[in-house]
């Protein structure tokens, strides 16, 4: 998840142009899971003071432990002091706070902190599993789930709800403020619908988006900062060598960097993903390219194995967040021009045309980051093994995954996309 959040990061304000710096700037989040717990190094990547709520300790141990954090605070009003002498001094620095998000925002909020940067990554999406209501210790959210789950869920709700307002005046504050996919804009105004508003300090939610529409509250990352890159057919490009030896990554990053010069921040992350992101399991990289960058790298991953450049096949995919391969209403396809947020077609007619492009595995699964039902996606996967055969294939699931994307989001009337379209040859003139 590191390079699609460092985007994310090098995309937001106050950079907006994916290559500028967040020095002298303090982005607070929380959650140090498996996707949150990228965020403090895509932070400091890009030069910011991090300052993250987790309320499992073992997390944010095991996040300085790989160097994903850097220091580690149990006292809210300690970590803020250093969070903010590291913003003064510009210093890129992170902070993790063992404490509820809810407590951190609060406490932000009575001592007129305003950061620049606001999100979350908690387990919104899994109320009962994820997500940690803020009036239970995590000792007692452990005995709560299984003694009394329904109890457990409506402390859940109403933390969500709170955690809501409380990054709401933050924004009215003037703190840059996004949703970063775990659907916690939803459950927030599931509970307002469901048991009307009861915190008598806040103003109801119902009152920012009298529609419904979560967007109302505040945008989510990919329709405030990632959708041209989507409309370019770019998203997450992951590879993972079959050999177990880290040196043919380190061949494959060389090939990458070769094949781009042109790509600043593309080059920008494996430099720093180079120095700073630790292998885990079989060694891997992954990185953001588009229409047309991808096929040319796989073809030239698959020639590196066929020459014994590297030792054994490379592994291809990406994530399920990308171009053309998810409909989620909360997330990816958020606030689509053309209001075809829930369309579920395009994730189908990904994984038919990658399974008819040949690639070796092809997957479809649902609620990846804001909960089960809320979204469909496709996965795709294929093997680079040197073989004729699988450059042909490589051609074809290369070109037709990320233009997929490309034609969903000029299908949507994105001009950029109808440029990528007309650009790459995807034929899209006669039928848009």
């Amino acid at each position: 998840e590191e390079a699609g959040i460092m985007n994310t990061a090098s995309q937001s304000p106050p950079l907006g142009d994916g290559g500028a710096s967040l020095r002298f700037t303090l982005n607070v989040t929380a959650g140090l899971g498996g996707m949150g717990g990228a965020q403090p190094l895509a932070i400091t990547m890009n030069g910011g003071v991090a300052l993250i709520a987790e309320v499992e300790e073992w997390r944010i141990d095991k996040r300085i432990e790989t160097k994903y954090l850097d220091e580690k605070h149990t006292s809210i009003d300690e970590a803020i002091n250093a969070a903010i002498h590291y913003r003064r001094e510009g210093i890129a620095r992170s902070v993790g706070v063992l404490c509820n998000a809810v407590h951190l925002l609060d406490r932000l909020i009575q001592r007129d902190i305003i950061p620049d940067t606001l999100t979350d990554q908690t387990s919104a999406h899994d109320p009962l599993i994820g997500y940690v209501p803020h009036t239970l210790t995590n000792a007692e959210a452990s005995l709560l789930r299984t003694k009394d789950p329904a109890q457990y869920l409506k402390l859940s709700y109403e933390s969500m709800h709170l955690h809501v307002q409380l990054m709401l005046q933050l924004k009215d504050k003037g703190a840059i403020t996004f949703d970063y996919g775990n659907n916690l804009r939803a459950r927030a105004l599931e509970q307002e619908s469901k048991h009307g508003h009861l915190e008598a300090d806040f103003k109801p939610l119902s009152a920012s988006t009298p529609n419904g529409d979560s967007g109302g509250l505040f945008p989510g990352f990919v329709p405030a900062y990632i959708r041209p890159l989507f409309c370019e057919g770019k998203g997450p490009f992951r590879w993972a060598a079959l050999s177990g030896d880290p040196a043919d990554i380190a061949v494959t990053d060389e090939c990458i960097i070769n094949l781009f010069p042109e790509n600043k921040s593309m080059l920008r992350w494996m430099k720093m993903a180079q120095e700073k992101i630790a292998f885990q399991g079989l060694p891997a990289r992954i990185c953001w390219l588009g229409q047309g960058e991808r096929e040319k790298a796989g073809l030239a991953f698959n020639e590196l194995v066929r020459t014994g450049k590297i030792k054994a096949p490379i592994v291809i995919g990406r994530d399920h967040l990308d171009t053309g391969s998810v409909a989620s209403p909360n997330r990816e396809t958020e606030a689509m021009l053309d209001g075809s947020d829930a369309v579920a077609d395009w994730p189908i007619l990904n994984a038919l045309v990658n399974t008819a492009g040949g690639a070796s595995w092809v997957s479809l699964h649902h609620g990846g980051g804001v909960g089960m039902g809320y979204s469909i996606h496709a996965g795709m996967v294929i093997v680079a093994d040197g073989t004729a055969d699988a450059a042909l294939r490589l051609q074809r699931v290369l070109r037709n995954d990320p233009g997929m994307g490309v034609i969903r989001h000029a299908d949507a009337g994105y001009l950029l996309a109808k440029e990528t379209a007309k650009e790459h040859g995807l034929n899209l003139e006669s039928r848009l």
